[in-house]
Protein backbone atom coordinates (compact mmCIF):
# COMPACT_ATOMS: atom_id res chain seq x y z
CA UNK A 1 0.00 0.00 0.00
CA UNK A 2 2.68 2.69 1.27
CA UNK A 3 4.94 1.48 -2.42
CA UNK A 4 1.09 2.18 -4.30
CA UNK A 5 1.13 5.92 -2.72
CA UNK A 6 4.79 6.79 -3.10
CA UNK A 7 4.62 5.91 -6.94
CA UNK A 8 1.16 7.83 -7.16
CA UNK A 9 3.15 10.96 -6.07
CA UNK A 10 6.34 10.14 -8.04
CA UNK A 11 3.79 9.82 -11.22
CA UNK A 12 2.11 13.36 -9.73
CA UNK A 13 5.26 15.39 -9.65
CA UNK A 14 6.38 14.09 -12.84
CA UNK A 15 3.40 15.60 -14.77
CA UNK A 16 3.47 18.34 -13.17
CA UNK A 17 7.38 18.83 -14.12
CA UNK A 18 6.17 17.82 -17.89
CA UNK A 19 3.40 20.70 -17.71
CA UNK A 20 5.44 23.32 -16.47
CA UNK A 21 8.36 22.82 -19.28
CA UNK A 22 5.19 23.09 -21.87
CA UNK A 23 4.10 26.35 -20.33
CA UNK A 24 7.73 27.40 -20.56
CA UNK A 25 8.21 26.22 -23.77
CA UNK A 26 4.61 28.10 -25.15
CA UNK A 27 5.92 31.62 -23.62
CA UNK A 28 9.77 31.37 -24.51
CA UNK A 29 10.21 33.30 -28.08
CA UNK A 30 10.99 30.83 -30.83
CA UNK A 31 12.74 32.49 -33.89
CA UNK A 32 10.05 32.04 -37.06
CA UNK A 33 12.24 34.15 -39.75
CA UNK A 34 11.72 33.22 -42.79
CA UNK A 35 9.31 30.42 -42.69
CA UNK A 36 5.96 30.72 -44.61
CA UNK A 37 2.86 31.84 -43.48
CA UNK A 38 4.56 34.24 -41.16
CA UNK A 39 3.68 37.63 -40.72
CA UNK A 40 6.24 39.77 -42.39
CA UNK A 41 7.50 42.84 -41.21
CA UNK A 42 7.05 46.16 -43.42
CA UNK A 43 10.45 47.72 -45.18
CA UNK A 44 12.03 50.43 -43.32
CA UNK A 45 10.67 53.84 -44.29
CA UNK A 46 13.34 55.73 -45.90
CA UNK A 47 14.39 59.15 -44.04
CA UNK A 48 11.99 61.91 -44.93
CA UNK A 49 9.14 59.45 -46.89
CA UNK A 50 5.65 59.30 -45.51
CA UNK A 51 4.70 56.08 -44.52
CA UNK A 52 1.30 55.72 -45.89
CA UNK A 53 1.04 56.90 -49.23
CA UNK A 54 -0.35 60.09 -50.60
CA UNK A 55 -2.16 60.69 -53.60
CA UNK A 56 -0.16 62.18 -55.84
CA UNK A 57 -0.42 65.91 -56.86
CA UNK A 58 0.26 68.19 -60.50
CA UNK A 59 3.52 70.03 -59.26
CA UNK A 60 2.22 72.98 -61.73
CA UNK A 61 -0.98 72.76 -59.46
CA UNK A 62 0.56 74.48 -56.91
CA UNK A 63 2.42 78.27 -56.15
CA UNK A 64 5.50 77.57 -54.61
CA UNK A 65 5.64 80.07 -51.51
CA UNK A 66 7.76 83.00 -53.33
CA UNK A 67 5.12 82.58 -55.63
CA UNK A 68 6.24 81.93 -58.99
CA UNK A 69 6.86 79.24 -60.93
CA UNK A 70 10.01 79.00 -63.45
CA UNK A 71 10.50 76.56 -66.35
CA UNK A 72 11.28 75.54 -69.78
CA UNK A 73 9.24 76.26 -72.73
CA UNK A 74 11.78 73.85 -75.41
CA UNK A 75 14.54 74.07 -77.16
CA UNK A 76 16.16 74.37 -80.71
CA UNK A 77 19.09 73.50 -81.98
CA UNK A 78 20.62 74.85 -85.72
CA UNK A 79 24.26 75.25 -86.86
CA UNK A 80 25.60 74.27 -83.67
CA UNK A 81 23.66 77.50 -81.96
CA UNK A 82 21.41 75.79 -79.06
CA UNK A 83 18.52 77.88 -77.56
CA UNK A 84 16.76 76.97 -74.98
CA UNK A 85 13.39 79.04 -73.50
CA UNK A 86 12.11 80.14 -70.24
CA UNK A 87 9.41 81.16 -68.68
CA UNK A 88 8.64 82.76 -65.90
CA UNK A 89 4.46 82.45 -64.24
CA UNK A 90 3.45 84.65 -61.55
CA UNK A 91 1.14 81.97 -59.88
CA UNK A 92 0.39 83.84 -56.66
CA UNK A 93 -2.08 86.47 -55.97
CA UNK A 94 0.07 89.85 -55.88
CA UNK A 95 1.66 91.98 -58.47
CA UNK A 96 5.71 90.62 -58.70
CA UNK A 97 8.29 92.61 -60.21
CA UNK A 98 11.67 91.52 -61.89
CA UNK A 99 14.30 93.27 -63.37
CA UNK A 100 17.24 91.80 -65.10
CA UNK A 101 18.53 88.77 -66.24
CA UNK A 102 18.32 84.96 -65.12
CA UNK A 103 20.77 83.23 -63.19
CA UNK A 104 22.18 80.50 -64.15
CA UNK A 105 23.78 77.28 -62.62
CA UNK A 106 24.66 74.09 -64.89
CA UNK A 107 25.27 70.77 -62.91
CA UNK A 108 26.88 67.63 -64.52
CA UNK A 109 25.58 63.73 -63.98
CA UNK A 110 27.06 63.47 -61.03
CA UNK A 111 25.32 66.87 -60.14
CA UNK A 112 28.54 68.07 -59.61
CA UNK A 113 28.71 72.07 -60.83
CA UNK A 114 30.21 72.91 -63.77
CA UNK A 115 32.44 76.23 -63.79
CA UNK A 116 30.93 78.64 -66.73
CA UNK A 117 30.95 81.94 -67.50
CA UNK A 118 27.63 83.53 -67.94
CA UNK A 119 27.33 86.15 -70.86
CA UNK A 120 24.27 88.73 -70.11
CA UNK A 121 22.93 89.13 -73.34
CA UNK A 122 25.02 86.37 -75.22
CA UNK A 123 26.78 88.95 -77.09
CA UNK A 124 29.58 86.79 -77.55
CA UNK A 125 27.36 83.60 -78.66
CA UNK A 126 24.71 84.90 -81.23
CA UNK A 127 23.29 88.49 -81.79
CA UNK A 128 19.49 89.31 -81.51
CA UNK A 129 19.24 88.98 -77.56
CA UNK A 130 21.21 91.60 -76.21
CA UNK A 131 18.02 94.08 -75.17
CA UNK A 132 19.01 95.82 -72.30
CA UNK A 133 16.45 94.36 -69.04
CA UNK A 134 13.76 96.75 -67.84
CA UNK A 135 11.93 96.46 -65.07
CA UNK A 136 9.02 94.46 -65.81
CA UNK A 137 5.67 94.12 -63.25
CA UNK A 138 3.51 90.54 -63.97
CA UNK A 139 0.22 90.80 -62.08
CA UNK A 140 -0.88 86.94 -61.48
CA UNK A 141 -1.34 84.86 -64.00
CA UNK A 142 1.21 86.85 -66.16
CA UNK A 143 4.48 85.82 -67.41
CA UNK A 144 7.75 86.48 -68.29
CA UNK A 145 10.40 85.17 -70.84
CA UNK A 146 14.03 84.86 -71.53
CA UNK A 147 16.33 82.53 -73.50
CA UNK A 148 19.47 80.61 -72.66
CA UNK A 149 22.29 80.70 -75.72
CA UNK A 150 24.94 78.47 -76.34
CA UNK A 151 26.91 76.38 -78.72
CA UNK A 152 28.32 73.06 -79.40
CA UNK A 153 31.77 74.08 -80.44
CA UNK A 154 34.86 72.39 -79.65
CA UNK A 155 38.13 75.22 -80.51
CA UNK A 156 40.80 73.27 -78.59
CA UNK A 157 41.26 69.24 -78.35
CA UNK A 158 43.73 69.46 -75.48
CA UNK A 159 40.47 70.98 -73.84
CA UNK A 160 37.48 68.39 -72.63
CA UNK A 161 34.30 69.49 -74.00
CA UNK A 162 31.92 70.33 -70.92
CA UNK A 163 28.40 68.35 -71.19
CA UNK A 164 25.90 69.76 -68.52
CA UNK A 165 22.45 67.19 -67.70
CA UNK A 166 20.48 70.00 -64.75
CA UNK A 167 19.74 73.50 -64.78
CA UNK A 168 18.95 75.58 -62.22
CA UNK A 169 17.60 79.09 -62.63
CA UNK A 170 16.86 81.55 -60.27
CA UNK A 171 14.82 84.79 -61.29
CA UNK A 172 17.32 87.04 -60.01
CA UNK A 173 20.75 87.29 -57.95
CA UNK A 174 19.94 86.38 -54.12
CA UNK A 175 16.65 84.43 -54.91
CA UNK A 176 15.83 80.64 -54.81
CA UNK A 177 16.33 78.77 -57.90
CA UNK A 178 14.09 76.41 -59.90
CA UNK A 179 15.04 73.40 -61.23
CA UNK A 180 14.08 72.98 -65.18
CA UNK A 181 14.01 70.58 -67.89
CA UNK A 182 17.18 71.84 -70.01
CA UNK A 183 15.26 69.63 -73.27
CA UNK A 184 18.38 67.47 -73.81
CA UNK A 185 21.97 67.72 -72.89
CA UNK A 186 23.90 71.63 -72.12
CA UNK A 187 26.47 70.24 -74.42
CA UNK A 188 28.93 73.23 -74.50
CA UNK A 189 32.03 71.79 -76.32
CA UNK A 190 34.60 73.57 -74.46
CA UNK A 191 33.21 77.15 -75.25
CA UNK A 192 33.26 77.58 -71.17
CA UNK A 193 29.97 80.17 -71.65
CA UNK A 194 26.30 80.11 -71.80
CA UNK A 195 24.29 83.29 -72.49
CA UNK A 196 20.87 84.27 -71.43
CA UNK A 197 18.50 86.94 -72.41
CA UNK A 198 16.76 89.72 -70.09
CA UNK A 199 13.69 89.03 -68.62
CA UNK A 200 10.81 90.56 -70.72
CA UNK A 201 7.09 90.68 -70.20
CA UNK A 202 5.12 87.82 -72.65
CA UNK A 203 2.20 88.86 -75.12
CA UNK A 204 -0.89 87.58 -73.72
CA UNK A 205 -1.57 84.54 -74.92
CA UNK A 206 -4.18 84.08 -77.47
CA UNK A 207 -6.38 80.50 -77.79
CA UNK A 208 -5.03 78.22 -80.56
CA UNK A 209 -7.38 78.42 -83.76
CA UNK A 210 -9.83 75.58 -84.11
CA UNK A 211 -8.56 72.45 -86.00
CA UNK A 212 -9.64 72.20 -89.75
CA UNK A 213 -12.63 69.97 -90.17
CA UNK A 214 -11.28 67.00 -91.95
CA UNK A 215 -13.27 66.07 -95.61
CA UNK A 216 -15.85 63.87 -95.50
CA UNK A 217 -14.98 60.60 -96.90
CA UNK A 218 -16.79 59.83 -100.51
CA UNK A 219 -19.39 57.31 -100.13
CA UNK A 220 -19.69 56.40 -103.74
CA UNK A 221 -16.64 55.93 -106.57
CA UNK A 222 -15.57 59.01 -107.59
CA UNK A 223 -17.04 59.85 -110.85
CA UNK A 224 -13.35 60.35 -112.56
CA UNK A 225 -12.42 56.59 -112.03
CA UNK A 226 -13.95 54.11 -114.68
CA UNK A 227 -15.63 51.34 -112.96
CA UNK A 228 -14.47 47.78 -113.32
CA UNK A 229 -14.86 45.96 -117.02
CA UNK A 230 -17.15 43.01 -116.23
CA UNK A 231 -15.80 41.15 -118.66
CA UNK A 232 -12.65 40.66 -117.06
Amino acid sequence: MIYREMAARRAGRSLAVFASALALGACAPGDHRGQSGDPQSPPPTAPGASASPSASTDPLAECPASGIRIRSTGSDAAMGLRALGLELVNCGDRPYQLTGYPVLHVYDEQREPIMLRVVNGAKEITSGFDQPPRKVTLAPDERATAVVLWRNLVTDSTVVASTGKFLTVAPAAGQPPHEVDPDGPVDLGNTGRIGVSAWKKADPSTPAPPRPTPPPVPSAVPSSVSPPDSRL
